[in-house]
């Protein structure tokens, strides 16, 4: 990576794209971000980004990094609407029944998409030496004198010393190498067939909905829903389902959420007032690209967020990693070493270890025809277990398993000695009866309904 204040042109202006610029821009170089979409008016969804209709959260992680990155935007999305909400607080219904809510626990914030991103987007634009150039679609790239030129349709190529593929799932990079007559690995991959279907709604009196509720999917049961408040005191709902049970466009979805096993989303649903349309998607698999760990791979190239790493969103980690792989840019930009950019490559991918362990050993017990390994077999069970704590009300057990959801701790944490004479003692003693309701949950019904 060339040591002395490189030009930086970064490709997507996704979230990935956004949180890279700005650890750019503050170590001393410039950047322009090349976006294909207009972003032009109000926040509102755009074509470039499928998932953009369905719920959102900020993981305890990707806002303590984001606001790394950006300070105050924690209070700036809460100034344009965003929602805070407890995680510990939140009614989830899992697979052992309803967790305990008297365990505060990480707070998250909630809001649609756009609105997020028109937040990000403007804090960085507005810091000296960030360009934007919208309506810009990348066809390539070439190197030139030591450099790299970015080739643009419709206007003037640009040239860099580095290069930020931000550009999402759907990252031509792989082609591009390849034209360059780099070897490309195939991806990893483990798509389990989610399909998602959200619509907004509200209450009919106008009463702001604060509090949201989870009905998680089980192998059993390959049907689940969420609700999450969101700004202007909507409610974004979605039904989820596996293969033949993903919902689509023409889905009733209060029929859907109330077959579910537990049908409190059906019911909070029917009491509120739909807005808009349902937005469906299904770009769901997780996908790992191989980049950076061949010894050819080019100097001043990097991808980051979903253009290296994709996730299933249902686990909600994306955003968090892309803000931990602009800090770790950040960090190489400032030290100003000269040399490959592959070592870094390698870190940005490294990043995303836990995430993808965590999101495909989960996606991997929905799949068809598929053997999980002794070892993958020991870990469910020991995390079912863990869960079944949870729901008993180990606080020990809902302290580490919200850690690890919000990445904030090592899965090691699972297996603390206490977690395991618990769960002895769980297994000798008599069966406890299943937990009712939360209070949080008939509070939100009763708002939903009047």
């Amino acid at each position: 990576m060339p040591a002395a204040h490189p030009t930086v042109v970064v490709v997507g202006a996704s979230l990935a794209g956004l949180l890279a610029a700005p650890t750019a821009a503050r170590a001393g170089h410039p950047v322009t971000v090349l976006e294909r979409d207009a972003l032009t008016g109000p926040p509102g969804p755009r074509r470039g980004v499928a998932q953009g209709a369905q719920p959102h959260v900020l993981l305890h992680r990707g806002l303590a990094e984001a606001t790394t990155l950006l300070p105050g935007l924690g209070e700036d999305l809460l100034a344009a609407g965003a929602v805070r909400v407890d995680t510990g607080r939140l009614p989830w219904f899992g697979p052992a029944g309803w967790q305990p809510t008297d365990v505060p626990s990480y707070a998250v914030l909630s809001l649609t998409r756009p609105l997020l991103e028109h937040v990000v987007r403007e804090r960085v634009l507005a810091l000296p030496g960030v360009g934007l150039r919208g309506g810009c679609r990348v066809r390539g790239l070439e190197r030139a004198g030591g450099r790299w030129r970015v080739l643009v349709e419709d206007g003037p190529d640009e040239e860099a010393d580095l290069v930020v593929d931000a550009s999402g799932r759907g990252s031509r990079l792989p082609t591009w190498l390849a034209a360059l007559g780099l070897a490309v690995e195939e991806p990893e991959t483990v798509d389990a067939g989610l399909g998602y279907a959200s619509r907004l709604y509200r209450a009919r009196d106008g009463h702001p909905l604060t509090n949201g509720a989870v009905v998680q999917s089980t192998t059993d049961s390959p049907r689940g829903g969420l609700a999450l408040p969101v700004e202007d005191g909507g409610l974004l709902v979605l039904a989820c389902g596996y293969g033949e049970h993903r919902p689509d466009r023409d889905v009733d979805l209060v029929a859907y959420l109330g077959g579910l096993r537990e049908p409190a989303l059906g019911e909070l649903t029917a009491g509120l007032e739909p807005v808009g349309e349902v937005a469906v998607h299904r770009q769901t698999g997780n996908r790992r690209h191989q980049h950076g760990r061949r010894r050819d791979w080019p100097d001043g190239l990097l991808a980051v967020g979903d253009a290296l790493c994709a996730f299933n969103p249902v686990y909600g980690q994306g955003i968090t990693v892309a803000a931990i792989q602009a800090r770790l840019l950040g960090e190489a930009l400032r030290r100003r070493r000269g040399g490959s950019t592959r070592r870094l490559q390698r870190r940005l991918r490294a990043a995303a270890d836990l995430p993808w362990a965590v999101a495909t050993g989960e996606d991997r017990r929905y799949l068809d025809g598929t053997t999980p390994s002794p070892a993958a077999r020991l870990v469910g069970a020991w995390t079912t277990e863990v869960g079944n704590l949870a729901v008993a009300g180990d606080r020990r057990a809902l302290v580490a398993l919200g850690r690890l959801y919000h990445l904030m701790g090592s899965p090691l944490e699972l297996a603390h000695p206490a977690l395991l004479l618990a769960a002895a003692r769980r297994r000798r003693g008599p069966a406890q009866p299943s937990a009712p309701r939360p209070p949080e949950l008939e509070a939100l019904l009763t708002a939903a309904h009047g």
